[in-house]
C-alpha cells in the first residue's frame, strides 16, 4: 500500500510562525507564550502549527538556533581580520546595533530564551560556537594589551550592553539614528574596554 506523499512545509507559514512568536514574546514574554496564541498570530489553525512544530519547546528551540545563527552571520558581515582591532570591533558593534534595530522582537526573544528554563545544553553549545569569532577578537585585543585584561565575557557584555542601550535610546527617540550618535556611543564603549 502506498502512503500519500507529505506536502513540503510552506516557507510563508514558517515565516509567519516565527514572526508571530517574536511579536508575542516581545509583548507578553516567553513564559506566557502558547501554541494557540502563536497559531492565531500566524493566521493558521493550531493543528497546522503542530504539523510544523510538535511542541512549544521544539518551536522555540528551533527558532533560537535558526535566528541565532543568522544574527551571528549579520554581526560578522564585513569582518576583515587584517583591519586594526578598533575598526573590527566598531564593525561588529555597528552590525550588532543595526541588527537590534532591524530585528528588535527577535533580539528580545534571544535574550529571554537565553535566560529561560528552555535553554538547553545544546543551545548553550551553539551559542558558544557562534560567539567564538567575536570572543577571539576580544582575546586578541587582550593579548596585544589594547583591551583591558579582564575576563573576555566582561568585554563581550560591555559591547552587548552598549548596543542594547544605544538601540533602546534610538528606538525611544531619545537619540537620533545618525553617524554622530553611533560614533559617540561606540567611542564610550571603546573607552570602557581599552587598556
Amino acid at each position: 500500500m502506498l502512503l500519500p506523499a507529505l506536502r513540503p512545509k510552506d516557507e510563508e507559514k514558517e515565516r509567519a510562525i516565527a514572526q508571530a512568536t517574536f511579536a508575542l514574546v516581545e509583548q507578553t514574554g516567553l513564559s506566557g507564550l502558547t501554541m494557540a496564541d502563536i497559531a492565531r498570530g500566524a493566521g493558521i489553525a493550531t493543528s497546522t502549527l503542530y504539523v510544523y512544530h510538535p511542541s512549544k519547546d521544539a518551536l522555540i528551540s528551533q527558532l533560537y538556533q535558526q535566528t541565532k545563527t543568522a544574527t551571528t552571520a549579520r554581526l560578522m558581515e564585513g569582518h576583515d581580520p587584517a583591519a586594526p582591532l578598533r575598526a573590527r570591533l566598531r564593525r561588529a558593534w555597528e552590525n550588532w546595533l543595526q541588527n537590534r534595530l532591524d530585528h528588535y522582537a527577535e533580539s528580545v526573544f534571544h535574550e529571554q530564551y537565553y535566560n529561560s528554563q528552555w535553554f538547553t545544553a545544546a543551545d548553550r553549545a551553539l551559542s558558544s560556537r557562534l560567539a567564538a569569532p567575536l570572543l577571539a577578537v576580544l582575546e586578541e585585543g587582550k593579548r596585544q594589551e589594547i583591551l583591558k585584561p579582564v575576563p573576555t565575557v566582561l568585554l563581550a557584555a560591555s559591547l552587548s550592553g552598549s548596543v542594547r542601550e544605544t538601540a533602546g535610546l534610538i528606538r525611544g527617540k531619545a537619540l537620533p539614528d545618525d553617524e554622530a550618535t553611533r560614533r559617540a556611543a561606540f567611542s564610550l564603549c571603546w573607552d570602557g574596554m581599552k587598556a
